[in-house]
């Protein structure tokens, strides 16, 4: 345990830290939080359409999810340059940078326009269906703009005016974009959208596929055990958890049945009960059962940011981090719990997720119920509990008694320092 602890603390951590902070990376990762206000909006959407089967008079309000999670795509394609370019120090060329991403991007989602001038879009490709597709177009676009941004028409000492600079600074690259754009989807009549979906499947499927769910799910946890934030993983992972949904909600407005588990609504459906690492359980134990002083403080402190799914506190507060008291029980749950949310849906024992939710901040159970819309997924969130409790007793009790003991050994010092 101790090499282990070793190597991830010198070795591993500082090399992940230098991933997460390269600007291509965090540009993407920034892209994605930047644009999941839009989300959020969608969710919100999705909670007020349930009071129609009790309101049945009611508005539809499924336009405002289409306009917001719909267009998810869309707007990443047009924040990833925009991002690269200001973190680049390219903040003239940044709102240039995106608005070229958008054109490309819909350039590549294949559109149809016919003799009579009447374009048609497929409304799908817009939104998270084509995550990978707007990130691919966001790269592109940020590295033939940051390349031209190296070079310049111009002199420094010109007296040209800086905006008529950079409009001429912007007219190759952009028409080098554009020209590529041009060629795929008119001279070559190439639907781009299905390359990169076709290139990308074999990651979505192995995602999709149950090892690979809880590898997705346990990978994150394991990192933030030794302070690393999970968001590393969210450039490979969320695309294909948001691509899932949207093939979801397809097949079910098409009457047909979702099939795809690995989702981010499955994971806050039951395993962010807590927060990352399902630590609820935990942290009512530090609160109803602890005995040593330290742990008891700690528990009235995470209770209620646990409740609602806030557990930073708990992880750095405790500390589960660097602890492996904590760590070990918290990487068991890693994969207990996303394993027996997959058998309750894989089994049909739960309807998988077919609409974004992504209120991760309400409290349990409700968040399962809402996240599936299934009444049944309570039962399982409450199985989930349970099993996330018999794993942390004895190692709560464990550590506990650990801390009585030193708490106790330091009050006999501080006794006899007194008496001496």
């Amino acid at each position: 345990m101790n090499k282990i602890m070793d190597f991830m603390t010198n070795t591993f951590a500082p090399k992940v830290n230098k991933v997460v902070k390269n600007p291509w990376v965090s540009a993407i990762q920034d892209s994605i939080m930047a644009a999941l206000p839009l989300v959020f909006v969608g969710s919100l959407v999705t909670v007020v359409s349930l009071l129609q089967n009790v309101f049945k008079g009611m508005p539809d309000f499924s336009m405002i999810s289409t306009f917001s999670f719909g267009m998810f795509g869309l707007v990443v394609a047009f924040l990833i340059p925009y991002y690269l370019m200001e973190k680049k120090g390219h903040s003239g060329q940044k709102l240039i940078s995106g608005a070229t991403a958008l054109v490309l991007f819909m350039m590549l989602i294949f559109p149809t326009i016919t003799a009579e001038g009447e374009i048609t879009f497929i409304l799908s490709r817009f939104g998270a269906t084509g995550m990978f597709l707007s990130i691919i177009t966001g790269l592109f676009v940020a590295f033939v703009m940051n390349l031209a941004a190296q070079k310049s028409f111009f002199d420094e000492d010109t007296p040209i005016p800086d905006f008529v600079v950079g409009w001429f600074n912007s007219l190759l690259p952009i028409t080098i974009v554009l020209l590529i754009g041009w060629l795929i989807t008119v001279q070559f009549n190439i639907d781009f959208f299905d390359v990169v979906i076709l290139v990308f499947s074999p990651l979505a499927k192995i995602v999709q596929s149950y090892p690979g769910f809880v590898l997705s799910v346990f990978i994150p946890i394991f990192l933030y055990t030794f302070g690393i934030s999970g968001w590393v993983m969210m450039p490979a992972i969320y695309p294909v958890y948001m691509a899932g949904l949207a093939a979801n909600a397809e097949a079910v407005a098409a009457g047909g049945q979702a099939v795809n588990i690995a989702t981010q609504e499955t994971c806050y459906a039951f395993s962010s009960m807590g927060g990352v690492g399902t630590t609820l359980a935990l942290s009512i134990m530090m609160f109803l059962l602890s005995k040593s002083a330290q742990l008891k403080a700690i528990g009235r402190a995470v209770i209620v940011p646990s409740i609602f799914n806030i557990n930073e506190p708990l992880v750095f507060g405790a500390p589960i981090a660097f602890n492996p008291y904590l760590m070990v029980p918290m990487w068991i749950n890693g994969l207990l719990v996303p394993s027996i949310a997959y058998a309750a849906m894989y089994f049909g024992f739960v309807n998988v997720p077919s609409q974004t939710f992504l209120l991760w901040y309400m409290p349990y159970p409700i968040t399962s119920y809402l996240a599936t819309q299934d009444w049944r997924a309570i039962i399982v969130c409450i199985l989930i509990f349970i099993v996330t409790w018999l794993v942390f007793l004895p190692f709560f009790k464990a550590y506990d008694n650990s801390l009585i003991k030193q708490e106790e050994l330091e009050a006999m010092e501080d006794g006899q320092a007194e008496t001496a």
